[in-house]
């Protein structure tokens, strides 16, 4: 399925063009009707000779709706531009040419409508050379010209063959797998309930699915498709579609949300792009300047953040970083177009080339530029390293985020693991088909050495501060790395296997330290053991000993094992602790089970420390309280 779009000034024809084409009128509003102009989108749709069916988006030409027309032009396979014979080239017919070199539309085709006011065929040539001049540098070079009479249906064949000509070359969308649907339409049906309008790219939706509508987080299910008024149980990517949706409300959705897939997308306040100043922009563009800011069917005001320049010169290209006010879902390799809110005037536009950068860019960083102008375009490795940056990301958001084709993002995942280039943030290989669907996470080898280097930084600064401490807690560490919660033990993990700390399930250490003891502290130390030894089950509370020894002495013979904690205040002699723990276990085996009374009998000690132990082996899941007695598990 392929789209057209309709572009030129207003009072040019645009609608009565695709009346008279398709015998749609595309002027839905009531207003638009009694005006006779197109204030909104219109659609219609229509069968090509070759049985190819296409779907029409009829635009507004005049100059205060440009808002509405850029949220249709976005989605289309084919541009016709309408421009009147009697009135040649205006100020919108150039408005909407610019807009379309912008957006890199691919083809096109020029219809010279009201041919049949032009009595005169030199005259009709001459406004034809005007609009060849026109299209001179733009992706419309190349475009034919046709005239035509939407009255008289003179020329309505041969634009019809070149539309088809036109199409026959045309690649079909892509399917990667990642169905989104921009909203361009929303509206409530009686016995239906809401339902959304769009073109459907990069995948396909099925009656069923289960749906989110973002920004706004809001979850739906596909109730039905439909397109050119034919129900379907699956819509392929460019077709237009209107999707009914239940679980959510019509009045919650508005123009510029995305339909897609739970959790495929993620809406961003930072958009990095390529910009192209227009030749015809009316002043330079300067570092922070607002503007109006357009992709798909959305629009949001943003703030220019110029990377490489301090300004943009009409006519210049270079690298922003879009700060916009609201969130807004985009995919690398989207068009936009920015516009200044008043005077209102198309400045410029280009394509998206990191729809969620993590964080603002510093600006004039030849690093930064570097990737970049790799996302522009580099190979698909170069593409998903760039895409990457400095983040860890499960494999198949980081395709999903690439836009690559499914078969050349698993052959660059697989080449870019193979050579080092990715680090995979868990054991074992996957099969190379299975690789962009994989939740196998994966940082850049440049990003996983500046991890390890400021893992090993706390890690041992810790050890110097503490050195008497076997390690530095993981959760300390955890709020000193600059990690995602969700890889934070994947990421310690992979560190460990490759040497660089030792992890257990509470601390982390260099593989290098040791806790070494001075000659007075190694005799205090022996002091208080001789202690535990004397009563090995009454021995001194933990208050006495931390007076002796301190507590950083003391924690260090409970983490080097010497001293077991069983309670706040309790503590054993290992080996006192392992007779304790043995004896036990042996009489609760003939006998059963074993009450707090008891096993102060049976050590001859008090209470407290007889509840201690018992509570250190239920803790240990050595023991079981049922009641007042204990029993092995």
């Amino acid at each position: 399925m392929f789209v057209i779009g309709t572009a030129g000034h207003v009072d040019h024809g645009k609608s009565t063009l695709i009346h008279a084409l398709t015998g749609i009128n595309p002027d839905r509003l009531a207003e638009e009707q009694a005006r006779q102009m197109t204030i909104d989108l219109g659609f219609a749709w229509l069968t090509l000779p070759s049985g190819r069916e296409v779907s029409i988006v009829d635009v507004p030409g005049h100059e205060d709706f440009v808002k509405n027309m850029l949220a249709g032009i976005g989605g289309i396979d084919v541009a016709l531009l309408v421009v009147a014979a009697d009135e040649a080239v205006m100020p919108q017919t150039r408005e909407h040419l610019a807009i379309l070199d912008l957006l890199e539309i691919p083809r096109g085709l020029v219809a010279l409508t009201k041919s049949d006011l032009i009595e005169d065929p030199e005259w009709l040539e001459l406004v034809a050379e005007e609009v060849r001049e026109e299209l001179q540098g733009t992706v419309l070079e190349q475009a034919r010209i046709v005239p035509v009479s939407a009255t008289k249906g003179a020329g309505l064949s041969e634009l019809v063959t070149e539309l088809d000509r036109l199409l026959s070359s045309a690649e079909p969308r892509r399917d990667v797998g990642r169905p989104r649907l921009p909203i361009d339409r929303v509206f409530t049906m009686s016995g239906f309930g809401t339902v959304v309008t769009g073109t459907l790219s990069d995948g396909r939706f099925r009656v069923g699915d289960e749906v989110q509508i973002e920004p706004g987080h809001l979850s739906a299910r596909i109730r039905g498709l439909q397109s050119h008024r034919h129900k379907l149980d699956e819509a392929e990517p460019g077709t237009r579609v209107a999707i009914n949706l239940s679980g959510v409300a019509g009045d919650a959705l508005e123009r510029g949300q995305v339909v897609a897939r739970p959790g495929a997308f993620t809406p961003t306040l930072l958009v990095d792009a390529r910009l192209r100043l227009l030749k015809s922009a009316p002043w330079a563009l300067e570092h922070n300047a607002e503007v109006d800011f357009y992709s798909g069917a959305m629009r949001a005001q943003a703030h220019v953040r110029l990377l490489d320049a301090d300004a943009l010169e009409p006519g210049q290209s270079g690298w922003v970083q879009f700060r916009l006010a609201n969130p807004a879902v985009v995919a690398r390799g989207d068009g936009y177009v920015i516009r200044s809110a008043s005077p209102s005037y198309t400045l410029g536009g280009g394509r998206i080339v990191r729809p969620t950068p993590q964080r603002r860019h510093r600006r004039f960083r030849q690093e930064v530029l570097a990737q970049l102008e790799a996302l522009l375009g580099g190979a698909p490795e170069d593409v998903l390293l760039g895409v990457l940056g400095q983040e860890i990301l499960e494999a198949r958001e980081l395709v999903g985020r690439s836009g690559l084709p499914t078969q050349g993002a698993s052959e660059a995942l697989s080449a870019l693991l193979a050579n080092g280039q990715l680090v995979p943030l868990q054991d074992g290989a996957l099969p190379l088909e299975t690789l962009p669907q994989s939740t196998l996470p994966v940082v850049s080898a440049e990003t996983w050495r500046a991890m390890v280097d400021e893992m090993l930084i706390s890690v041992r600064a810790y050890h110097e501060r503490y050195p008497l401490r076997a390690g530095m807690p993981r959760e300390e560490l955890k709020s000193r790395l600059r990690v995602p919660d969700r890889f934070f033990n994947r990421v310690l993990d992979r560190a460990g296997r490759d040497g660089y700390v030792l992890v257990s399930a509470t601390i982390v250490r260099s593989p290098a330290h040791r806790i070494v003891l001075s000659a007075e502290q190694e005799q205090a130390v022996e002091k208080v053991l001789h202690l535990f030894r004397e009563n090995p089950f009454s021995p001194p509370p933990l208050s006495q000993a931390e007076s002796e020894l301190g507590a950083e002495l003391m924690q260090a013979l409970i983490e080097d094992g010497r001293l077991v904690k069983v309670s706040d205040d309790v503590l054993f002699d290992a080996e006192a602790h392992a007779q304790m723990e043995k004896r036990l276990v042996a009489h609760l085996r003939e006998h059963g089970s074993v009450t707090v009374a008891q096993v102060r009998d049976l050590f001859g000690t008090s209470r407290r420390y007889a509840l201690g132990l018992l509570e250190d082996l239920d803790g240990r899941r050595v023991t079981k309280r049922m009641g007042d007695v204990r029993v092995l598990r």
